[in-house]
């Protein structure tokens, strides 16, 4: 059973459950936007997306920022998907990341967009 984020109950009142592509899309966000420190049992888990916002626009941070979200990316879910591709854009309050990544089990291409007001 692939349990879906964020958690919830469904109509029978258990756990809601997804189908496995769409777990994986969950785990990949749950990636880009837990910051370091936020989880108490895996304080190094996630990528800080979120604060690498805040920082001076420049072709560095670009550059930094997806060097650090696609190693976030490899390093906790590189046994479940290959990354193929990161790109992140930041335009007034809003974040877009749009990821492309290959399901290790299945060998299918998927691409994922996440959007976040900041």
């Amino acid at each position: 059973m692939n349990i879906d984020f964020p958690y919830r109950i469904d109509n029978r009142g258990r756990t809601a459950s997804t189908t496995y592509e769409d777990h994986i899309r969950d785990m990949v966000e749950e990636v880009l936007f837990t910051a370091p420190g936020e989880r108490v049992n895996r304080p190094t888990f996630g990528c800080g997306l979120l604060q690498l916002v805040f920082a001076p626009n420049s072709t560095e941070l670009a550059a930094a920022t997806q060097y650090i979200v696609q190693g976030s990316l490899q390093q906790w879910l590189g046994d479940l998907i290959q990354v193929n591709s990161v790109t992140i854009e930041s335009q007034d309050s809003t974040l877009r990341v749009n990821a492309v990544y290959t399901l290790r089990r299945t060998q299918q291409q998927q691409t994922a967009q996440f959007e976040r007001q900041v």
